[in-house]
């Protein structure tokens, strides 16, 4: 077996090395589990760069196009959903999660799984009981601050268990942070500021605000923030607005609230103002974050875990569905004094106007907020993980970096 990754040839001439381990990953659904499970793979070869690493996801999730294009091998196993409520699907989940076991301990077996390190999703609760099943320790990555249910099953017998919050509630876990790409944990927004705003078409010299629903956008996130939008220019600030795919803020949306109307005009075309930059959606959100003086955006673990390690100020307006968990993801930065939160339903122009305009033109206030933002951000959490990921796997010390600052 050999990983699809980016190990480097052995050298011409040089001794070879003894096999790597073999690391399997499991996790999938979203890119919120996705994005760190890739994170966690990239850190395993640059420890070990002989590491043999794949990976295991179901077949609907987004890993079947984000892992390949990663360039790690995908096994797939049936997905196994939990019905939220007696029906009778309930009745075929024991047949359906022994068929998933028994897949995934043939996969670990045909890989020589050495370590399993799981991220959550429905994928990992097969893939943790086939690894118990034969012996292969187990890693557990949790990302975000409410465990969920393969997690909590997962950790009652990892061997490792890790977690983005430090609050969340698992036995026997170590805070270590959120895995996340270099391009963003390794940023210097100092350094790269005026070069990522000229990048973006924005003035290198103005107090920037990037507003972000994240890839697909937030309407009720969008409105605001448009209803807002003269308020904020008036203030001296420009504002970088991320809107999502397909979703365009018109110059009637600014008109929506407290009758800040565009003007003369077609009020269905894209909301344009000297200082007001709008996009669908951008490649790569390091250079949003480099660009940022304040972000607005929801809060998703990754997203608080991205910007608390890149020291950004915030401002959280958390997604109002499910059990609350955006809300309990930002509350750690947020009593720290590093971001702001805001319920959807208080996110309204007159609460931009008392609390983020202030903000924008008091840039002490904004340097003690990153200052806070620090003490929460963690930069080197992908290889936390996959220094226990090794270790469980049987690597001695010796053979890994320095533990400095883990």
């Amino acid at each position: 077996m050999s990983s699809q990754g980016s190990a480097s040839p052995t050298p011409h001439g040089a001794p070879e090395e003894a096999p790597g381990v073999s690391v399997v990953l499991a996790g999938g659904g979203t890119a919120g589990h996705v994005s760190p499970m890739i994170a966690i793979a990239r850190a395993v070869e640059r420890l070990m760069p002989q590491a043999q690493v794949s990976m295991i996801g179901t077949e609907v999730g987004l890993e079947t196009r984000l892992v390949p294009e990663a360039g790690y091998a995908l096994d797939t196993v049936e997905k196994v959903p939990m019905p939220r409520r007696p029906s009778r699907d309930l009745l075929s989940v024991p047949a359906r999660l022994r068929r998933a076991v028994a897949a995934a301990a043939e996969i670990l077996r045909r890989r020589e799984a050495d370590v399993v390190v799981g991220v959550g999703g429905y994928v990992c609760t097969p893939v943790y009981l086939a690894a118990r099943r034969l012996g292969v320790p187990v890693v557990v990555h949790e990302a975000n601050a409410r465990p969920g249910l393969a997690n909590r099953l997962g950790a009652r017998f990892a061997a490792h268990v890790g977690t983005a919050f430090e609050g969340t509630p698992l036995k026997r876990a170590a805070w270590v942070g959120m895995p996340m790409s270099r391009e963003i944990s390794q940023l210097d927004r100092e350094a790269e500021r005026a070069s990522a705003r000229e990048r973006l078409g924005l003035d290198p010299e103005r107090t920037t605000l990037v507003v972000t629903g994240g890839s697909s956008g937030a309407l009720s996130l969008n409105s605001a923030v448009a209803s807002a939008v003269d308020d904020l220019l008036a203030g001296g600030a420009q504002v970088l607005h991320l809107t999502g795919r397909d979703k365009v803020v018109t110059a009637a949306d600014a008109g929506s609230s407290d009758g800040a109307g565009d003007g003369a005009g077609d009020a269905e075309a894209p909301l344009s103002r000297p200082g007001y930059h709008q996009r669908e959606y951008l490649d790569g959100m390091e250079l949003a974050y480099a660009a940022a003086d304040l972000i607005i955006a929801r809060s998703g673990a990754a997203t608080v875990c991205e910007v608390a390690a890149v020291t950004l100020p915030a401002v959280f307006v958390p997604l109002p569905v499910g059990n609350g968990e955006q809300e309990l993801n930002a509350r750690e930065l947020v009593d720290a004094g590093g971001a702001l939160l805001v319920k959807d339903e208080h996110f309204t122009r007159a609460w931009i106007r008392r609390n983020v305009v202030p903000l924008l033109e008091d840039p002490q206030m904004l340097l003690t907020m990153r200052d806070h933002a620090a003490e929460r951000g963690i930069a080197d959490a992908d290889e936390r993980v996959a220094a226990a990921a090794l270790t469980a796997a049987g690597v001695p010390g010796d053979r890994l970096p320095a533990d400095e600052g883990r």
